[in-house]
């Protein structure tokens, strides 16, 4: 146990993101000191139990805040860790599946012909990349791959890259782009398992069979394939159909949007689910609002809600 005091550290942006990767793979591997509450890193950068004097973070708290702490905090480590604490802590971070769309103000991800770069701005740009270092997996679908040529890695933060993972049930996509040839991470296509058979792999990407009952992969079977395969913490990155239909589903456990002070117009529109009859019939997540320099994220959570 740490028993350094804590003032004596400064908490800035790299220890905070330090320790949120380190809270994040602790509730990746189900750790048994998932249950301690006061911790600290140590000589090694792993996490350690401390106590209450030399703990960087106490995770005991109530209120507006998830977290107290005896450390002097440096610019930006309170924001970053309010905004990513919740996907990194609590009984159901290991089973985490999240998903995100960058947007204009009237509701669009990209054009009318497909343009989609800088919609939002490169403080959200990163905000992605590190969804993608705190999850097991990224997701997207066949259509982003083919229209984006993706890299889908954690180039602009510290981090490991996450598994990559393609949507593409009729396995249409082809061997030229980058993520099937980068090898800079394990990539996965998942598709029916009649087009499954007799493909093993798209350049270096393993194709993996699916079981469905329709040509769209229903996501309950997307998160049960990957999950049997360690995969517990997934990002479902984009794009609008991919997420529209995760949430469709009721399978997300949180859904950030990040909305840009911008109108494009007519063009790919961000979420789209069935319609209702009457408000009350709304999903009413509980969410937070966090500034991401000129863009919005709206943080909704889903499990409360779902679990109410």
């Amino acid at each position: 146990m740490s028993t350094a005091s804590a003032a004596s550290v400064v908490l800035d942006e790299a220890r905070a993101w330090a320790l949120l990767l380190e809270l994040a793979d602790r509730a990746r591997r189900a750790r048994p000191a998932a249950s301690a509450r006061r911790l600290a890193l140590d000589s090694n950068g792993g996490l350690e139990r401390a106590d209450a004097g030399a703990a960087w973070i106490d995770l005991t708290a109530v209120g507006r805040r998830s977290f107290t702490t005896s450390c002097a905090l440096g610019a930006g480590a309170a924001e970053l860790l309010d905004l990513y604490l919740p996907l990194c802590t609590g009984k159901y971070a290991g089973r985490l599946c999240i998903a995100h769309v960058g947007q204009s103000l009237d509701g669009q991800i990209a054009t009318a012909s497909g343009a989609s770069k800088n919609v939002t701005g490169p403080e959200n740009i990163r905000h992605m990349h590190r969804l993608r270092a705190l999850c097991d997996a990224v997701l997207v679908g066949a259509e982003t791959v083919e229209a984006d040529d993706p890299q889908l890695t954690t180039r602009l933060v510290p981090g490991e890259n996450p598994t990559r993972v393609v949507i593409d049930p009729t396995l249409r996509s082809t061997k030229d782009r980058r993520l099937y040839r980068d090898g800079a991470a394990p990539t996965l296509i998942l598709c029916s398992s009649a087009c499954a058979e007799g493909a093993a792999r798209v350049g270096h990407a393993e194709v993996v069979a699916v079981p469905c009952s329709a040509r769209a992969l229903a996501p309950e079977s997307i998160i049960r394939t990957l999950n049997e395969r360690g995969l517990g913490r997934l990002f479902v990155e984009g794009g609008g159909v991919t997420v529209s239909r995760f949430l469709q589903a009721g399978a997300l456990s949180r859904l950030h949007v990040t909305i840009s002070p911008i109108f494009i117009g007519s063009g790919s529109p961000g979420i789209v689910l069935s319609g209702i009859d009457q408000l009350d019939q709304a999903r009413r997540p509980s969410a937070r609002r966090f500034d991401l320099g000129q863009d919005v994220l709206f943080d909704c959570d889903f499990s409360a809600h779902d679990a109410g």
